[in-house]
Formats: C-alpha cells, sequence, structure tokens
C-alpha cells in the first residue's frame, strides 16, 4: 500500500526536476533567443527607418507643390473662367478651409461666386416621415413655377433636380440669363429655406453656369451604402446636366470609403463628373477651378491624391481662351426663370 508520504515526495521531486529543467534551458537558450531577439528587432528598425524617410519626402514633395501652387496660382488661373458664374453647394460637415480655399481660387480665375447653399440634415433625412415632407415640398414649389416641373425618383431626387434647376443655366439659346436674378429661383430657395433643409447666403438665385459640391470632412459610413454620399451624387448628377458643369470636392480624409467621390469612382459615374479628393491643399484647390473649366469643354476626370484617382489634376492644363467659354447673354435670353427643358437636360447626357 501506497502511503501518503510516497505521494508527497514523488510531487516534490516533479517540482524540482521542473524548476532544474527550466533553470538549465533558460541558462542555456539565452543567448540564443537574445541573439534572435536582437536580430529582429534590428531588422523592423530598418524598416521603420525607411518608412519614416519616404514619409518626409513625400511631406516634402506635397509641401513643394502646395508653394508651387500658392506663387503661381494667379498667373496659371488667370482668366480662365472669365465671365463665369459659379454655385457652392455644402454637404453638412464641409469644411470651412476647403470652402475659402475654393472661393479664393475662383476669384483668381475671374470667376464670381453667385452664393452658397448649405445643405442641412432634413434634406438627407430617408425615414418615411422626412421623405414624405421633402416630396411634398418639393413638388409644391415645382407645381407653382410658371411651367411646372414634372419630378421624378426619391425624395432626395426630387429636390435635388427642382434645386439644380433653380440655380444653374446652360446660358444658352431658351435658357435663363447668367448671372442675373430669378425670382421663380428666390421662391424655391427660400422655400426649401423655409422647410429647414438647406440654408442660402450670399445670392444663390443669381444663376450660375458651374457648381463646386464640397462634400463632409468625414463620410458618414464607410461603405458604398451610405445614403447621405448616395444623395449628394445624385444632387451633383442634377447639378451637372442642368449648368455647364459640376465638380466635386473633398479633403483627403473625407474622400475615403464610403464618400461621395469613392461612390462616384466606384460606381461608374466618375465619367460624367469631375473630383478632386485633395482640395484640402492649395494644390488640389487650384486644380478644382482647373476641373471647372476642362467641364466646362465637356471633359472630365478624377483628380487627386487617392489611389481612385487617376491624375493628380487635368493634363495638360487647361488655358485662357481668347473669348469666354459662356453662351450668348443676350436680351433674347429667357430671364423669367422658366425651368429648362426636359429635352436639354436629357440632350446633356
Amino acid at each position: 500500500m501506497i502511503d501518503f508520504r510516497y505521494h508527497l515526495v514523488s510531487i516534490v521531486a516533479i517540482f524540482l526536476a521542473l524548476a532544474l529543467g527550466l533553470l538549465l534551458g533558460s541558462t542555456v537558450l539565452r543567448p540564443y533567443a537574445l541573439k534572435g531577439l536582437q536580430a529582429l528587432s534590428k531588422h523592423q528598425k530598418q524598416q521603420i527607418d525607411s518608412l519614416e524617410q519616404t514619409n518626409k519626402q513625400l511631406q516634402n514633395q506635397l509641401a513643394a507643390n502646395n508653394q508651387f501652387a500658392q506663387a503661381n496660382a494667379p498667373q496659371i488661373l488667370h482668366q480662365l473662367l472669365a465671365g463665369q458664374q459659379v454655385v457652392l453647394v455644402l454637404a453638412p460637415g464641409a469644411p470651412s478651409s476647403v470652402v475659402s480655399g475654393i472661393s479664393q481660387n475662383l476669384s483668381l480665375a475671374g470667376a464670381t461666386v453667385t452664393g452658397q447653399l448649405q445643405l442641412q440634415a432634413p434634406f438627407f433625412d430617408t425615414s418615411p416621415t422626412g421623405r414624405e415632407k421633402l416630396a411634398q415640398l418639393a413638388e409644391q414649389l415645382a407645381g407653382q413655377l410658371p411651367v411646372p416641373l414634372p419630378l421624378r425618383g426619391s425624395a432626395q431626387a426630387q429636390a435635388s433636380e427642382l434645386l439644380a434647376n433653380m440655380v444653374l443655366t446652360t446660358n444658352g439659346a431658351g435658357q435663363p440669363a447668367a448671372g442675373q436674378p430669378d425670382s421663380n429661383s428666390m421662391t424655391v430657395i427660400n422655400g426649401l429655406a423655409n422647410g429647414g433643409f438647406l440654408t442660402p447666403s450670399g445670392h444663390p438665385w443669381d444663376r450660375a453656369t458651374l457648381a463646386v459640391v464640397i462634400i463632409p470632412a468625414t463620410p458618414a459610413a464607410a461603405n458604398d451604402s451610405n445614403e447621405q454620399s448616395q444623395a449628394l451624387v445624385t444632387l451633383a448628377q442634377q447639378l451637372d446636366l442642368d449648368g455647364q458643369g459640376t465638380v466635386v470636392a473633398g479633403s483627403i480624409a473625407g474622400s475615403g470609403p464610403g464618400s461621395a467621390i469613392d461612390v462616384m469612382r466606384a460606381g461608374g459615374r466618375a465619367g460624367h463628373l469631375s473630383s478632386v479628393d485633395d482640395a484640402d491643399s492649395p494644390f488640389g484647390q487650384m486644380v478644382v477651378v482647373q476641373a471647372l473649366d476642362e467641364r466646362a469643354r465637356g471633359k472630365s476626370g478624377s483628380y487627386g491624391i487617392l489611389s481612385t484617382a487617376n491624375a493628380a489634376g487635368p493634363s495638360p492644363g487647361p488655358t485662357p481662351s481668347p473669348t469666354p467659354t459662356l453662351g450668348p447673354n443676350t436680351a433674347s435670353n429667357n430671364r423669367a426663370g422658366q425651368p429648362v427643358p426636359s429635352s436639354t437636360r436629357l440632350a446633356k447626357r
């Protein structure tokens, strides 16, 4: 019979053997383990140093590009958009630095910023109540026009079609005259403002020929099902159809996955709209103006520094034309603010 003392001695012997094994193992293997860890640490430090050097070089290159843009924008953009009127459409959370930078570059190009339309959160409300309120107001305002404007699609699509039709013009025959106050536009914009869907500033009812849509600093969601981004793309498409061109601009951080720019580029709609994903930099703000001029000439591009961009900017860079790119601005133009015929919008597609 095995007594308790035998078990106790056996257990103590096991623990002594384990301790002795650990002591011997650590003593014998320590130099090899330490050598391996030191080699791994040295390799990782080399990788970190290389990445830091690359990052420094890229930062220096970006700084040089921005310095070049700041120093040469007055010469590069001089009179590029002479005679053009531009309206700025701001999404909730659009960076103020992007707005002011683009506005300054538009002035350098000889363009007139008619005003700003700051979209509010209810414009993007997709709840049943929110959709019904926006759709009813859009239909009511469209029905009060001298020539009622039939609206189609979702509530956001209907409001986008109405808004684009009221703030933009191609300035051609039978179109509202660019830069002229429009009482119908004022009624519609103020109606949407009173409904809490947007806030106007300046004179956005003075018909513009071009538009810039500035997206939020941060996407509401990092996927293509982001409803706010989808609505912004729809609005940008309507603006592009009713004027001479539209550019969607955003900051680098705000143009990533889930943003309106990402939705445009991933969804195959970039061929009909232009976008700039680094409009928070002086270089990108200059490119926004160049992209507007290019869009007025029927071309488009995805510009910036993200992997979804196809170039840093238009190439070759646009230069001012001997005559303004506007259509005829004569007394024969329709100054009554009549809705643009659907055939005109379809022809631009």
